[in-house]
């Protein structure tokens, strides 16, 4: 090679790297600070080009979902007792590639409750079972500040001590509103939380810590970044939406679709307290409500049974879905109920498995 091809190479090459130092950093000193196990802290390299994309496009990678999780009060004290109230769900945590639930508590030792009807705050010794199962969780729900702001920066320094990572809330509303990364098999999947739920005071602000609240446009926004920005191949919201045990609501369902024609891959939802179902939009998937999972204080009935909702997922998107039902008995412990029908599917399916008749009037009109 001549003396000149030689100049012309390395200055391409030198150029190159400027150019993604200058690209690459900004976009890691946005990130929060999330602990050891965020994926969020990988760099951007991490993505597979083009022809390692395609070589991996036949990978699938399975999450499982929770639903509402609350380790105060009677499940608080079977963990300080020893009990393990995930037992008998272990295997398919650990089959799973990732699991999440929507930590339905705060989890600290310090703050004063909030002036509300319930209010709940786990002692921190609960998290060292909870990463056992699940090392993803949601903060957008009604219940994160039930002991104020000191308790819950309390519970995000805590939970990256237990390589938890979590999303849907954070020292301020920008972190709030930033997707949790998990990359997976070389797919990068972007999850994002929303609370829709009151009180509203929870919310996080441009100074002060909280949880991200639905707003629409913001969250239409934070699907189109996840892509875009965060280079996201599959984007999940998980919402704490709805009625407290009824069906899903016209807003739900509006919003829901709304999220998926502005790039969602699939919806997720918890809250009511009971399972609303599910249906396709466009091909793609939306899960209503999981109901509880580990949550006492509810009479025998709906709100004492909840799904495990697991998807298999590849680069673009849903291949199949099924869902594992929890009985939960007084003491707000989950049981499992393997020989009881719940939905599954496949991507794209036009009709979804029907539950039981049982199971669909004691859901559907509880």
């Amino acid at each position: 090679m001549s003396t000149r091809a030689r100049f012309v190479v390395f200055s391409v090459f030198g150029a190159l790297i400027v150019a993604m130092a200058t690209w690459v950093v900004p976009t890691l000193a946005t990130e929060p600070d999330r602990g050891p196990l965020d994926p969020i802290s990988a760099t951007l390299a991490d993505k597979p080009a083009p022809d390692q994309a395609s070589e991996k496009a036949s990978d699938t990678v399975q999450l499982v979902f929770a639903g509402d999780i609350m380790l105060d009060d009677l499940p608080g004290a079977q963990i300080a007792k020893g009990v393990d109230p995930f037992a008998e769900f272990a295997k398919i945590f650990q089959a799973a590639d990732a699991a999440i639930g929507n930590l339905e508590c705060a989890v600290a030792t310090k703050g004063e409750p909030a002036d509300k009807k319930y209010a709940f705050r786990a002692d921190p010794q609960v998290l060292t079972v909870l990463a056992r199962h699940l090392r993803n969780v949601s903060l957008a729900n009604n219940h994160s500040l039930d002991y104020g702001q000191e308790a819950f920066l309390e519970q995000l320094e805590l939970l990256p001590k237990h390589k938890i990572s979590w999303f849907g809330g954070g020292r301020n509303c920008a972190e709030a509103r930033q997707p949790l990364i998990l990359t997976l098999k070389g797919i990068r999947i972007a999850l994002l939380g929303y609370n829709n739920f009151m009180p509203r005071s929870f919310e996080a602000g441009p100074s002060w810590p909280g949880t991200a609240w639905a707003v629409n446009q913001q969250i239409f926004a934070d699907i189109r970044a996840a892509r875009e920005i965060h280079h996201a191949d599959l984007v999940i919201p998980f919402m704490h939406w709805g009625d407290e045990f009824d069906p899903a609501n016209d807003d739900q369902k509006k919003l829901a679709r709304r999220m998926i024609d502005n790039g969602a891959d699939v919806v997720v939802g918890g809250h009511p307290h009971v399972t609303q179902g599910a249906e396709y939009y466009k091909g793609k998937l939306i899960v209503y409500s999981l109901g509880n999972f580990v949550f006492d204080g509810f009479e025998p009935g709906p709100g004492r049974e909840g799904w495990l909702l697991r998807l298999t997922l590849d680069r673009r998107g849903l291949v199949s879905w099924d869902t594992v039902v929890a009985h939960i008995d007084d003491l707000g412990i989950p049981h499992l109920a393997a020989d009881v029908a719940s939905p599954a599917g496949t991507a794209g399916s036009k009709v979804i498995e029907e539950r039981k008749a049982d199971l669909n009037s004691a859901h559907e009109n509880p």
